[in-house]
């Protein structure tokens, strides 16, 4: 395979391109709707956890609160099955196509729900969070996929930020159905918030039976009629449309290319693909698999987790904040708020000057945090008792608790609008074809981990009866954001404004920093002496049916 002058194009290879329909923008964006699973899931348990009658119904009458060991299986069981939901995912995507997987995982998930409102004690609520988290772990690793693969070129970083924005929207909708939930004196209390997941499997897998599947997986599979109709359909083009036909036949001489190089095999096979290669050649399926798992690691380092499952007993402890609920809600919103802004920026600047500045802009306001707190701040708070809250405590610097408050919203917008949809996008980008499915699962199942580790430890960091860091801890998520501003500068390529067979390319032909110089000077399809716009010739499509049908 010619590797092609990379820095400097010596001809318009995209050229062909067909315009962005407003139906292939709601076909890419329905599917960003999967993201109201992560958001809600991860954020209605913290409300249900504090309902009085779901406390008496796992502890008993008379108890206040959950034992430490029953808050904890409750609340970390969920990822647990996620973690394991998007191993397997990875493989299901093989067989049963990116579409029916996420159809599949709302089924799965569905089920979890309903045995989670059926509750009746601590039995049916434990295995309906496993459940729900295996279904969470398909739709959560699969979506990205699937959009990554249908989704226009010129807008696939904006459209793949909307699962982020979806995240998010799911994080408010929890806050506001537990909040508004809270106070009913009976099961409703927790089956209302618990209930309304149900409707959010419904939606995603019912919508998703009527649009079409991936043509890249069609073309992996040797269904090639399958894939043009499917670009037809995304692309909103006649059968016939050259703009069809030059992307399918991209898709397929690049298919064929990483075919050379990636063989299938057996399911063994196909999972160790995913580890081949040097360390030291950016395009080595090794580096990709450890860039994408270690950039979903650096994500949940940033520490935008103990924001949002620990500000409240948090802000509550510095005794400066009188609402501490109304304060984590605002830092809610300023999540929902500062993500569409990457909707414009990730195409506009990339996805590299993205990660790099928003993990400067982030770890600035952690050690701004930290340095507050220990000095005046939070660390300066001291115990002022009153008989009706033994506990209470009085803030030396009340200003400088409020700064610290201002600070954590200023890194939320930071995360919001960089991190939170860059990681995201960047994994749906980076992995070739035949490793492409196992590669994304891998890297969400990474998210899930790193997402259930800092959920454990973080206790037993700022505990008063344990580490009791108090505003120290942000000197720890400081750092670990240098970690990602360094990880970023010098691993991340730049993917903005290629196909994802250019990318491919790309990578093979420059390292990260000089990644975003990169001009495509040839095109898989031409390499393989077919022409832009012209109808595939049929033993090409034979041959690939042939190898398709050999899974």
């Amino acid at each position: 395979m010619p590797g092609g002058g990379a820095l400097a194009a010596t001809s318009d290879v995209n050229r062909i391109e067909a315009p962005v329909t407003f139906l292939a923008y709601l076909i890419c964006a329905f599917a960003s709707f999967g993201g109201i699973f992560f958001g809600y899931d991860s954020g209605y348990i913290n409300g249900v956890t504090g309902s009085a009658v779901f406390i008496e119904l796992i502890e008993g009458p008379g108890h206040t609160a959950l034992s430490g060991p029953h808050n904890s299986l409750i609340t970390a069981i969920l990822s647990a099955g996620t973690f394991f939901g998007a191993i397997i995912a990875g493989d299901v995507a093989e067989i049963l196509g990116r579409k029916w997987t996420v159809v599949l995982g709302c089924g799965i998930y569905i089920i979890g729900v309903i045995l989670q409102v059926a509750t009746n004690g601590l039995g049916l609520i434990v295995a309906g969070r496993l459940i729900a988290g295996l279904g969470v772990g398909f739709e959560s690793a699969i979506v990205i996929l699937y959009m990554s693969e249908i989704c226009p070129r010129k807008v696939r970083g904006a459209l793949v930020a909307g699962y982020q924005f979806c995240i998010t929207i799911g994080l408010l909708l929890a806050a506001c159905v537990t909040y508004a939930t809270q106070s009913r004196p009976d099961a409703s209390s927790y089956r209302i918030p618990i209930g309304i997941q149900f409707v959010w499997g419904v939606i995603l897998g019912v919508g998703l039976m009527f649009l079409p599947d991936s043509p890249r997986y069609f073309v992996k599979r040797g269904r090639v009629e399958q894939a043009r109709k499917s670009l037809c359909i995304l692309r909103g083009q006649p059968a016939d449309s050259e703009y069809v036909e030059a992307e399918l036949a991209e898709i397929i001489a690049n298919e064929e290319y990483e075919r050379s190089l990636i063989p299938s095999g057996s399911w063994i096979n196909g999972w160790a693909n995913c580890f081949k290669g040097s360390l030291m050649k950016s395009n080595s399926n090794l580096r990709k698999t450890i860039l994408g798992t270690s950039l979903q690691m650096m994500q949940q380092w940033t520490g935008v987790n103990f924001i949002f499952y620990y500000s409240t007993p948090f802000l509550k402890s510095t005794g400066a904040i009188g609402n501490v609920f109304l304060i984590s809600l605002i830092f809610t919103l300023v999540n929902v708020c500062s993500t569409p802004i990457s909707f414009y920026t990730v195409e506009k600047l990339g996805r590299r000057p993205l990660l790099v500045w928003g993990a400067f802009g982030m770890l600035i306001c952690q050690f701004l945090v930290a340095i507050i707190g220990d000095t005046v701040g939070f660390n300066h708070t001291h115990p002022t008792p009153t008989a009706a809250d033994p506990t209470a405590v009085t803030a030396n610097n009340i200003g400088a608790v409020n700064a610290q408050v201002a600070f954590i919203a200023i890194f939320i917008f930071f995360f919001a609008s960089t991190w939170g949809p860059g990681a995201w996008i960047v994994i749906g980008e980076i992995f070739p074809l035949p490793i492409r499915s196992r590669g994304v699962a891998l890297s969400t199942a990474s998210n899930w981990l790193w997402n259930t580790i800092i959920a454990v430890i973080t206790p037993y960091m700022v505990n008063p009866d344990e580490g009791n860091l108090k505003s120290n801890v942000f000197f720890v998520w400081g750092g670990l954001c240098t970690c990602a501003f360094v990880y970023a500068y010098f691993l991340v390529p730049e993917t903005k404004g290629l196909s994802l067979e250019q990318v491919d390319k790309m990578m093979e032909e420059t390292t990260p920093r000089t990644s975003a110089k990169w001009k495509p000077s040839t095109t898989f399809a031409s390499d393989m002496g077919l022409k832009d716009g012209a109808k595939l010739d049929a033993n090409i499509t034979e041959d690939v049916e042939r190898k398709g049908s050999i899974f």
